[in-house]
């Protein structure tokens, strides 16, 4: 892709010394995945939701209920990792399929991770937001986490996305702020999971405030995710 060999190089910022001499020692590993949920959770909004109609004051009332189904291919080697990602789901943007690279570093109950995502819609025109590229940096101590999204490529520059986020157990909260120069993308939502199992979990999504009353749909998203390990 267009963007990948930007990916890398922004990838390899990580010090190269320290990466080889890890790597030497480590051991490559494989692992796939597919999943199936009732709808695309996408930073609290559903982007599988559709138009039925607008009320008297111009607004449209979306439906949502599109079902989505992703899977994901990586290699692993000491810190360092890469693949892909698809999935379906995604009213406006088509099928997709995301590209990533990344290292992390783990230090007792501290862990810190560097990644560069390229997000790719093949049936999109050329010159839609739906192409971009993000560095990803997140950070966490023990269960308490925060990770920023900043865009790098792409007809939304001025875009970034920062979640908190909170683990128990089976439980976790997450709480997400999309921010930009246009108004209309900049809320806050609140997302609580529970995972019943290792293959059955639940989500349930709110956007609590948004700078603009009705550009981003607030009715309550219950999210149903079985996935599947590929041995």
């Amino acid at each position: 892709m267009k963007t990948l060999s930007k990916a890398i190089a922004i990838a390899s910022l990580v010090s190269a010394s320290a990466l080889t001499a890890q790597m030497a020692q480590a051991e490559v590993e494989v692992s796939a995945s597919v999943a199936a949920s009732n709808m695309y959770l996408w930073r609290g909004t559903d982007l599988g939701a559709t138009a039925l109609d607008t009320d008297a004051d111009n607004e449209a009332d979306l439906h949502g209920g599109t079902p989505a189904i992703s899977g994901d291919l990586s290699v692993s080697m000491g810190g360092a990792y890469g693949g892909v990602w698809a999935s379906s789901g995604d009213i406006a943007g088509g099928n997709e399929y995301d590209l990533y690279v990344g290292y992390g570093l783990e230090a007792g109950p501290v862990a810190i991770d560097a990644s560069v995502w390229t997000y790719v819609y093949p049936s999109a025109a050329s010159d839609t937001m739906f192409d971009l590229t993000e560095v990803v940096v997140s950070a966490s101590v023990a269960d308490a986490s925060v990770t920023l999204y900043e865009t790098v490529t792409g007809n939304s520059d001025d875009y970034r996305y920062v979640t908190l986020g909170y683990g128990a157990g089976d439980f976790s909260a997450t709480v997400g702020l999309s921010m930009s120069d246009d108004e209309s993308d900049e809320y806050t939502h609140v997302d609580l999971g529970y995972a019943y199992s290792e293959n059955l979990s639940f989500t349930f999504s709110q956007v609590v405030d948004q700078k603009l009353d009705g550009s981003v749909d607030d009715s309550l998203k219950t999210v149903v995710t079985l996935s599947l390990p590929i041995k």
